[in-house]
């Protein structure tokens, strides 16, 4: 298991009793600047902080992403639950929990990372080594950036916070529009490329480094070249797939990452190390069993879209699951070929008995092993989630290449394509010639499956509403999804930021 999260008990421990009020603050807030960074080990704990906003990030994916995307058909049938108006693309999701929370935890993440860099400015002198005092620079800015880059693609428009705030400013700070937004996300990006190391030893093995600072950059690039869908959301319209095509090529020529030729074991609880783990290029990390900690520490996601009844099946009471299934989608089912090992990893079509009857619909079970069981909670799971991966990787250098990136062959696109094709079904798999872009969407959306991704790809695909649309028209059997439209590629404001100044934020429109 990696250690960032031991740091991080130290870390939260430390802050919370010294400033717990202003850690949970969010922009509009008062601020007060803590006095604890005193030594160097204060700097790194503090900064170790600011990785503890990562542990709900892959729950974020299923509950804004996936269920949002054609790969969920979450519809309840016993009782209006949380997840409803997501899926069902209601105007009314102002106040959701799970809106609520992306815009709360990735702004307190951002408050952790500007008082970190903050007191490096003030009071640096303690760290003795700058060296060190620029490492941690580069991680904080580095997370600051992957907040705020989480924030763009869910709410479009944000406040750009660069430092802790005053009550007096934070109820001044306005939305500011995406393209800015970028600039500042781009230049800490740029800054942590330039200044993390390549790999780090010991308790650090777990920390952002440059590939996984060159990663998220390509992928801003990508994202800012997606279409603008006529509101202000993530996409841009710039084209700049040459600018992430560099820094994909860099990371698979130099990077010390392989391709796993088994699937399954990328997710298995036995391979957390990255000294095994070649797809790992950024990890959100989880300690299980903590004493005292587990359910601070350990991971929720692996249960996110996973029904009660199937970990009733089990004889398990501490591990159980969502309130009721959440299915995937019977499109996403009939898409894998019948040999397709990410279909029977990924997916639980096995009927069970569930309240006296057999429920046979399909859910997600990628996370779920049943020899690894919490001991404490269903909040303690022990598994990594791979928030950046070696296969994403290639494949959004082939998606470059499509896109008109120089650089590469179109052949190129077609041997990682198929690469990822035969891992699935096998060697005798026929080899496609001249993939597309669809065809690359396709096997993006069958890989990465209940990881999350494929929100944001309909959105830079440009074919989103489209897509959305005749999905709906075939799947919605219960007829209480809407229509999707462009306004729906982001999310609302939450309800509870547009109270705390009001007037100070606008609405995103359609909602």
């Amino acid at each position: 298991m990696k250690k960032v999260f031991f740091i991080s008990t130290i870390a939260l421990t430390i802050l919370a009793s010294s400033c717990n009020k202003d850690l949970n603050q969010v922009p509009i807030s008062s601020g007060t600047t803590p006095t604890f960074y005193k030594s160097p080990s204060d700097f790194i704990q503090g900064t170790s902080a600011i990785y503890s906003d990562l542990r709900g990030y892959p729950d974020r994916l299923m509950n804004l992403s996936e269920i949002r995307s054609d790969n969920i058909y979450g519809v309840s049938s016993l009782g209006v639950r949380d997840w409803d108006p997501i899926n069902n693309f209601q105007k009314t999701i102002t106040g959701n929990v799970y809106v609520e929370e992306a815009w709360n935890t990735d702004f307190n993440g951002i408050f952790r990372a500007n008082t970190l860099l903050d007191q490096i400015t003030k009071n640096g002198s303690y760290i003795n080594s700058p060296t060190l005092a620029t490492r941690l620079q580069a991680e904080a800015k580095y997370l600051r950036a992957f907040y705020y880059f989480d924030l763009v693609k869910y709410f479009g428009k944000v406040p750009i916070v660069d430092h802790p705030l005053l009550v007096s400013e934070a109820n001044a700070l306005s939305r500011s529009p995406v393209a800015d937004v970028y600039k500042f996300i781009i230049a800490d990006l740029q800054f942590a490329l330039a200044n993390l190391p390549p790999s780090y030893t010991g308790v650090d093995v777990g920390r952002a480094t440059k590939y996984a600072a060159e990663a998220t950059l390509a992928l801003v690039y990508m994202t800012r070249s997606g279409p603008t869908y006529g509101i202000d959301g993530p996409g841009l319209g710039l084209s700049e797939w040459n600018l992430a095509l560099p820094l994909l090529n860099d990371i698979i020529t130099t990077g010390p990452f392989a391709f796993n030729a088994n699937y399954a074991s990328i997710f298995s609880y036995a391979n957390q190390s990255p000294a095994v783990n070649k797809e790992a290029i950024f990890d959100v990390m989880y300690l299980t069993g903590a004493s005292g900690t587990a359910s601070l520490y350990g991971a929720t996601y692996p249960w996110d879209l996973a029904p009660n009844g199937y970990f009733k099946t089990k004889g398990d009471s501490k591990a159980n699951g969502s309130l009721e299934i959440i299915p995937v989608s019977n499109d996403l089912l009939n898409d894998y070929a019948a040999n397709d090992v990410r279909k029977t990893f990924n997916i639980n079509t096995t009927p069970y008995i569930d309240a006296g009857s057999t429920e046979a619909r399909p859910f997600f079970k990628k996370w779920i092993d049943f020899t690894q069981i919490p001991k404490t909670s269903r909040f303690d799971w022990g598994i990594n989630f791979i928030a950046i991966r070696y296969t994403d990787v290639l494949l959004l250098k082939a998606e470059c290449v499509l896109n008109g990136a120089p650089g590469s062959q179109l052949t190129d696109v077609d041997n990682v394509v198929n690469q990822v094709r035969i891992r699935a079904t096998g060697v005798g798999t026929i080899p496609l010639v001249n993939v597309t872009l669809a065809q690359l969407y396709d096997e993006r959306r069958k890989e990465f499956a209940n990881e999350g991704s494929r929100w944001f790809d309909l959105q830079r695909s440009g074919n989103l509403v489209t897509i959305m649309n005749n999905w709906i028209a075939t799947e919605d059997t219960k007829h209480q999804m809407s229509q999707v439209a462009s306004a729906y590629v982001v999310y609302p404001v939450p309800q509870s930021q547009l109270d705390a100044a009001p007037g100070l934020y606008t609405q995103n429109t359609g909602y």
